[in-house]
């Protein structure tokens, strides 16, 4: 079984191969993820476990030597999954908040200790959901790839937040973050820390990004209220995509953030969302242009999206006031109940 990075001398960018996970299976009976499981055993708590079936591993092994200009190498890295509740069911919307925010500061943890190994260059932290994205097992929980270099997307955001820096002398993340402050239509949601946004060049219908208010890079750089923030900012994201159209909507979770090595001041730490659909009934696909050019097309406005999204986000809130009334109605008895015994 070979784990190997192929050089792809045309993009200028390493593609993985790993042959073993060919044979990894699709559960559609027992869960490994869930308690009592051989994975992760009886903790009730958000887990850190290595892949069972990894991209990358600190042994790896190429199928074969390079060639002029078809570089091989192993695929040094780590791949890591992290459970983030043991719950078989829900979303980062559902999960109880003091999970969500463990959930946040062992990514945290996860990115300065793999930011340690002196070969890992990048960790990218992600999670797949829903089966159109191609997940096999539907227990609420993300992946950790750490990589031995810097992957091209955010090598191109490297480079273009660089050249901005030098030229105005400012974090282009944080000049965006005030360009959609100043329009204030496609504005979200946001709190002390962080805000949501759909962005003006959006790639999805419905694409979302979370910006971090102060100027960090990585995971690592935060402090407890922002692990808190970040988690209520991504709960609220997840609630508002769930109840878009009524159903729990697939979608892709992505961290960005700095390259572990060096100094990268122009850098800023985000999250992207990328769901599927582009309707109720209709999905979005990369196909031609997208896939064979890198060139989106989306087919309508991202003004008129985030008008749908803000609905959609009035929704959660009046769901949420009701089941806060509910919740001091409940604790409201309980204390005159108790006062009468």
């Amino acid at each position: 079984m070979a784990n190997e990075f192929r050089w792809n001398p045309l993009l200028g960018t390493w593609n993985i191969v790993s042959s073993e996970r060919k044979s990894r299976p699709w559960r559609t009976n027992e869960c490994p993820f869930c308690l009592g499981s051989p994975e992760t055993g009886y903790k009730r708590d958000v887990v850190v476990i290595d892949n069972r079936y990894p991209s990358l591993k600190p042994g790896a092994l190429p199928s074969r030597a390079s060639f002029d200009l078809y570089k091989v190498k192993p695929a040094y890295g780590h791949c890591r999954i992290v459970v983030e509740t043991p719950e078989h069911k829900g979303d980062l919307d559902t999960i109880p908040f003091h999970y969500l925010v463990k959930y946040v500061e062992t990514l945290k943890k996860e990115t300065s200790n793999l930011c340690n190994d002196p070969e890992i260059q990048y960790v990218a932290v992600f999670r797949n959901k829903g089966r159109l994205t191609g997940v096999s097992l539907t227990h609420p929980h993300s992946q950790i790839y750490a990589l031995p270099f810097v992957p091209p997307r955010i090598k191109v955001e490297l480079e273009n937040a660089r050249e901005f820096y030098e030229q105005r002398g400012e974090c282009i993340f944080c000049h965006i973050l005030k360009l959609e402050k100043k329009e204030k239509k496609r504005l979200l949601y946001s709190n002390d820390s962080f805000t949501v946004f759909l962005p003006f060049f959006a790639m999805w219908p419905y694409e979302v990004n979370i910006y971090s208010e102060k100027h960090v890079g990585k995971l690592s750089e935060f402090n407890r209220k922002d692990v808190e923030e970040l988690a209520d900012a991504i709960r609220i994201t997840v609630a508002m995509y769930n109840s878009l159209f009524d159903f729990s909507l697939p979608y892709v979770m992505i961290f960005h953030q700095a390259p572990c090595k060096g100094k990268h001041a122009y850098y800023h730490f985000h999250i992207e969302f990328y769901p599927f659909h582009r309707s109720k009934e209709r999905l979005k696909y990369a196909a031609g242009i997208e896939l064979g050019t890198w060139v989106f097309t989306c087919d309508d406005l991202p003004e008129k999206k985030a008008d749908e999204l803000k609905e959609a986000l009035r929704k959660v809130k009046s769901i949420q006031k009701g089941q806060n009334v509910k919740t001091a109605e409940v604790q409201e008895d309980r204390r005159l109940s108790q006062k009468r015994t």
